[in-house]
Parts: structure tokens; sequence; C-alpha cells
């Protein structure tokens, strides 16, 4: 049996490899994104979905059919144990060849997994994590799945029938499928809810070798059985077969749009209809008419090359993104054509060259590199193609940063974010809650200006997977960046952008009785979390209007995944602040006490911000809204410096001297004569300005900067675009050397407080007016 694929040709079966794996890489590619969202969602969550299952049936036919012919009868003559022991023989030599792929796999991602920080703070449980379950990059989680996929049937068969081991395993994928596609229902139900919650700190998804895999294995052993196809050899049976198929397909593809319709998905890997659209679909492909034609079509390259280049095609796309992603940016320094720009995102374009260039280097892998390799250490890629993951707050965030740290490198101005500080951030406020209580970190105004899409995508990687932002439009651009979980929009958001809010999957804060009718009149299911005004007075609905709050409990289209207030006193702890603050949070529980009479469950809890974990952090909650605090900074520097110990600020803002020039006595230097230069003096031109963040108030000496480890005053009008600053007293200051203006240089350090304080304001508002230009990299 190991070696059957190799003296057989299975016509279609091995054709269709290659569509497959360009099924997986359009999943990372998203090549319709720019052209339509709904034409995309068709394309790389309905159709690509076969390409996994594809994989697994073949493993299952070639692999896991002996195990499964063991469970109901002898296998050529032998006894049941004998030929079980046979069968295990042969699967561990099958795990053997896809170790030796997942290590080698491993060892060409690492440096690049290294240098994007996925790594970082390891601990036995979460190396344990990747490394079994959600593999250690984002496309290598097929590997583990794979292999626990087949023990768990070589296990089910030693004590089951072939019906048995469906049903099991079909009950497996049942479990899989409402932590997958069907979790809204299941989020539901208390039990299940829990049950799943407790699953995910072991693995992340369940699309993996426990509940996905089993299924498809076996029907791939099944529908495999050539011995059975030989006498359904007709034209009707294959008729059937494509009938039954595109039927299947047809209520999976309605299944996947009501399910994106009602927001039920956590994930999109299973679908209810999806084993029968494989096992109907598999059997058209192994029909004995179709390996006739596969045997005519098969002949321009061997069969063994078509498997190895679909391997090869899986494991070296994502390096491919990158390759491409990079051609385009060394091609926009020289163009900066708008088009270009897009081209080297998620396009069509994109998806063809990486497609390209895969299938090249798989094909020249697959000819001329793997015969060598097989003859000098008589080693035979394993025939399973394998699958990626989706984009999930990881996807591309690797060759992401490594092209904007290269351009960052000589840019203008630029933002670097230290993901260590954040990380020991967001530990040590996690650290003051209770157990049960989890972060839904503020990202909004561009996470107070270092940049959501990339504070995200760290917190992500930590496991965090709910965030909070103000407006849908910055719901909407995390989305767009590939962040998924939940996205909770703070602010009010208006009825003609309610559709941003069904199509992103975003959760709005019902602000109150009446805008939550407005909702409802939307007509189409929305997420939401239910606001709560408990002393602030801002937004959201009066704690004692408990029958308003109680019928928006029972608006049919309101999803309530939370409910909530915001502490207005926090941010002291003097009596009067502990009081106003305490019974705030009474009046919530009050609100949530009502709702338990009436018999109305209550969603998830959160009342704390930054300053309410650090002042108040025993007043819990299900979610904790950390904003100004995760950053490593406070709004003042008396508010920073009892926490300087355990915050640590996450950004430095950095630019170019521009320009160095020696200016004399009465001269003046920028906007408006407001500087004239008392005697001889040395000045340089930064390439910042007020548009970056620089707060014009700091003009005339009101602010410093640093450079080569000194401070050099700000002179003249801060501009736009640039600011003047004087170094007569610092020595070797050169076109393009670095100038700090919030962060460390040698000895010494300027904070935002220190900038905040010199304005006349706070630190959040110094971050948050940080303009988009400057490029933000994470180190």
């Amino acid at each position: 049996m190991a070696d059957t694929n190799e003296k057989h040709n299975y016509g279609c079966i091995d054709l269709f490899r290659i569509p497959a794996a360009f099924l997986v890489v359009a999943i990372h590619t998203s090549p319709l994104v720019t052209w339509s969202s709904s034409a995309d969602f068709f394309l790389t969550r309905v159709l690509a979905r076969i390409a996994v299952p594809f994989f697994f049936m073949v493993t299952g036919q070639f692999v896991a059919a002996s195990l499964c012919r063991t469970g109901y009868t002898a296998d050529r003559g032998m006894n049941g144990k004998g030929a079980f022991r046979a069968s295990c023989a042969h699967i561990l030599r099958y795990i053997r060849k896809i170790l030796i792929l997942y290590g080698i796999s491993i060892l060409v991602y690492i440096p690049i997994g290294l240098y994007a920080g996925h790594y970082d703070n390891m601990t036995v449980s979460k190396s344990a994590k990747m490394l079994f379950f959600d593999g250690t990059f984002y496309h290598l989680w097929y590997f583990p799945a794979c292999i626990i996929g087949v023990l768990v049937v070589c296990v089910l068969s030693r004590f089951m029938k072939i019906k048995g081991m469906l049903a099991v395993s079909g009950i497996l994928y049942l479990i899989g499928l409402f932590g997958d596609s069907y979790f809204g229902l299941a989020e539901k139900i208390p039990v299940l809810a829990s049950a799943y919650e407790k699953f995910f700190q072991i693995c992340s998804y369940t699309r993996n070798g426990l509940f996905m895999a089993p299924v498809f294995l076996v029907l791939g052993a099944v529908a495999g059985n050539m011995e059975n196809m030989k006498k359904t050899n007709n034209a009707n049976i294959m008729g059937v077969n494509i009938v039954l198929c595109a039927t299947a397909f047809t209520l999976m593809t309605v299944e996947a749009f009501s399910l994106r319709y009602y927001g039920l998905q956590r994930h999109d890997s299973m679908y209810l209809m999806l084993p029968f659209v494989m096992f109907f679909g598999y059997r058209i492909l192994i029909m004995p008419e179709n390996s006739h034609f596969g045997r005519r079509h098969a002949t321009q390259f061997p069969n063994a090359a078509l498997r190895v280049a679909a391997t090869c095609v899986y494991i070296i796309h994502p390096a491919m993104i990158v390759v491409v992603r990079g051609i385009f940016k060394l091609i926009l320094k020289f163009n900066k054509n708008q088009k270009m720009t897009l081209l080297s995102e998620n396009s069509l374009v994109n998806y063809i060259l990486v497609s390209l260039l895969s299938l090249a280097a798989a094909f020249a892998i697959a000819i001329y590199v793997m015969p060598n390799l097989t003859k000098r250490h008589k080693i035979r890629v394993s025939k399973a193609i394998n699958h990626a993951p989706e984009n999930h707050s990881k996807g591309h965030d690797t060759e992401y940063n490594c092209a904007r740290f290269e351009a960052a490198a000589k840019s203008r101005t630029w933002i670097e974010l230290d993901s260590k500080a954040l990380r020991d951030n967001a530990n040590f406020l996690k650290s003051r809650l209770p157990r049960n209580c989890k972060l839904m970190p503020a990202v909004k105004a561009n996470a107070y200006g270092h940049g959501a899409a990339e504070i995200a995508g760290e917190l992500s990687r930590m496991g965090i997977d709910a965030f909070c932002v103000a407006a849908v439009t910055e719901g909407v651009g995390l989305r767009n960046a590939g962040i998924r979980g939940e996205i909770l929009i703070l602010g009010y958001t208006h009825p003609a952008q309610f559709d941003l809010l069904h199509d992103y999957d975003l959760s709005q804060t019902v602000i109150d009785y009446d805008y939550a009718l407005k909702l409802e009149e939307y007509g189409k299911s929305i997420r939401v979390h239910i606001g709560i005004d408990t002393g602030m007075h801002r937004l959201g609905e009066r704690a004692e209007n408990i029958e308003k709050i109680c019928r928006i409990f029972q608006i049919k289209n309101l999803h309530i995944d939370g409910i909530y207030t915001h502490l207005s006193a926090d941010e002291q702890t003097t009596e009067t602040c502990k009081e106003f603050t305490h019974n705030q949070n009474e009046r919530l529980n009050e609100v949530l006490a009502a709702l338990g009479k009436r018999g109305i469950k209550s969603p998830k809890v959160h009342i704390q911000a930054s300053y309410g974990i650090l002042n108040y952090p025993a007043l819990g909650g299900d979610y904790a809204r950390p904003g100004i605090a995760l950053y490593g900074v406070l709004g003042t520097k008396e508010d920073t410096q009892p926490w300087s110990e355990c915050l640590n600020p996450v950004m430095s803002l950095k630019t170019r001297v521009a320009a160095v020039r020696t200016i004399y006595k009465d001269e003046t230097a920028g906007y408006g004569f407001s500087f004239a230069a008392t005697h001889t003096m040395r000045i340089a031109t930064l390439a910042v300005g007020y548009a970056d963040g620089l707060p014009r108030s700091l003009s005339n000496g009101k602010g410093n900067v640093l450079i080569h480890g000194s401070k050099a005053p700000i002179v003249g009008m801060i501009c736009m675009d640039q600011t003047i600053v004087d170094i007569s007293g610092i020595s070797d200051v050169n076109q393009g050397d670095m100038a700090v203006i919030i962060g460390k240089s040698g000895e010494l350090e300027i904070s935002v407080n220190d900038i905040s304080a010199q304005s006349g304001t706070i630190a959040n508002e110094i971050l948050s007016r940080i303009g988009e230009r400057p490029q933000r990299i994470v180190i």
C-alpha cells in the first residue's frame, strides 16, 4: 500500500492537486477583494474550502484505506490483528514522511517568524500549542492536523467497523462545526460556550486533526475503494455523482452566505454540506473513465512530479508572497503610481504572480532538486498536499513589517513600536485583573497614534481576540488589515453606515433605546453591546430606565454580546472619586440584577479602562478596555510615575536632519520673524512638523529634540512639515542623521508626558494627533 501511488496513475486525482494548491494560494492573497467582497468570499471561503478536504481524502485513500479495511474484514488473508499491525507500520512510515516535511518547513520559516516576533514570550504551553495544533507559521497547521487525524482513524479502526468510524468521525466533525462556522449558535448555550472557550486555550481553532481531519480521511478511504468503483463503471453513476455534487455545493454556498449574513462564524473552514460535496466530488475524480482521462493528460509531467510540485506550492507560496511584495516595493521607490501601490496588496495581479512564481519554483524542485535529494538521502516527499490557515491577525504581518523596516531606514519620519514593551504592558494589565477577565484593548484613534493595524496584529499574536474602536471606519480598517475576533464600536454610527457593521461583522454600541430601534429598522442582524449611563452622562441608556433596557433585549435583529458602562472618576483615588466610582459599579450591578429577575441572561460585562484597571482592579467584569496604559504611559507625568516600573513606552518617534546651515547675528529663521539669532549659530532643519504630530505650541524654545544624545532646542515656529532646531552645542551633525522627537538618545529621553506637559495637555491628545505620514514599524 505504501507504494501504490507510485505504481499507478490516478489520473484526475494527481491533476487536481495543482488547482487545489492554487485555491490554497487564493485563500492567502484574496485575489478578488478589490473587485467585490462577496465574490472574494465565494472564491476564498466557499470554493477554496474544498482544497483541504481534498488533500485529507487523498491521504485517506492512499494511507488510511488499509485501516478502514481492517475494521470490517481480513486483509489479504491475514487475521485481523496481523492486518492491523501491517496497517500501523504503513501509518508510521507515512507519519515519518510528514514529520520530515514539517521539520523542513519549520526551519525554512523560522527566520521570518523570529523577525516578526511570532516566538516572543514563548512558554511551554504556547510552544506545545503552536507545534502540535496551530503550526509554527501561519500556513503549517495542516501537518500536525494530518498526523493527529491519521492517529484518530487508527484508534477508531481498532475498535469498530467502517460504519462506526463514519459515525464517530461525523460526530467529531459536528463538534468542530459548532466551534467554527456555527459558533454563533454554540456561544448562546453557556455550557457549550464554556467548553469551547476552554478548548480554544489548547488549540486556536476546531479545524484541526481531531475534529476536521478524521471524517475526510474515512470518506477518502471509502470513496477511493477502486474495487467498488469498477462495479459501478457506467455513465449513469457518473451523472448521479455530478448532480449530487452540484446540489450539495449549491446548498453549501447558500449555507456559507447565510452564516455570513447572520454573523455566526468564528471561522469558516467547516460547513455542514462540505462532507457531501467532497464525497461526491471525489467520486467524480476517481471514476474509471476519469482515470483514463488523467492518463491521457498527465503525460507532460510524471505523476510524482505533480505530487511533489503541489506540495512545494503549498510550502513555498508564503515566501513568494514576500518576494512579490518586495518587488512591488522596489518598483514603488522609482514609480509612485497609485496603481502600483494597489498591486502590492491583495489583488488578482498579486495572486497570479504569486501562483506563477510558486509553480515555477515548485516544478524546479520537483523535477531537478528532489530526485537528487531522493538518491542522496533515500527520502521521498509525502504524497499529501497541505493547506494553510487563513490570514487572522497573523496573515501577512511578517513580510509587511520586513518591507516597512527597510523603508523606514530611509524614511523622513517614522515610528518604532517596541513589541516587547507592548506585550509586557498587556501582561501586566492582565495580571491586575481577576483571572476570568479578558482584555479588550482600545485601538481607537489609530491605536492612540501607534498604528491600529500594527498594534492589533501584535496583540492578536498574544491571543487577544477582542478590540474596541471609536468609529465604524476604524473597525473596517482593522478588518481590511486582517484582524479577526470581536471589534466593538464605542461611538455613534450613522444609519447610512449600518451596512458596514453587518458586512464587516462589527459590534455596535447601543447608545440608547431610540438608537436600538434604528438598528432594528435596518432589518438585518447586527452584533451589539448595550451602553449603560451610570453617571458620566455621555452615551448609554440611563441605568434607571430598566424597562427600556429590557425591551432592547427583546429586539430580534440585535445579537447582544455585551453590556457596559464607562467610569468617569477612576483617574484618582480620593474619597470622593472612590465613592462615585463604586456607585457607578453598583448602578451597573443593579441593572444586571434586574435583568436576571426578568429571566434575561447577562451578556459579557465590562466597566474598566486604563485607570480603572490600575486603581480599581477588583471591579472585574468579563472584559477590560485598556487604552493609554497599554501604550506604556498615562495622561500626565504625575500619573505615569507610580507605574513607571511596570509600564514601558511602546512608541519612539524619529525623524531625519534635512539640512544643516549657519546663521549669523540678527538673521531670522522660520515664519514671521519669531526667532532671530543673537549670535552666530548652527541650525538644523528636521523633516517633521505639526502634520506629523509635533505640537506647534513647542515653537521658539518651548520644546526640544534629541540628536546624538544631546538636547537641541526648537527655534522659530514649527511648520507643517519641517522644524528648525539649534545644534550649536552638538558636534558632527550632518544631513540624514537621526533626531528623536519621542524616545531615547544616549542617556537622555523625551517622553510623551514631557511633550504634553510643555503643551499644556495630556499624553492621550499628543499621541492621537500623530498623523498617518510617519511609517510605523514593529521592532
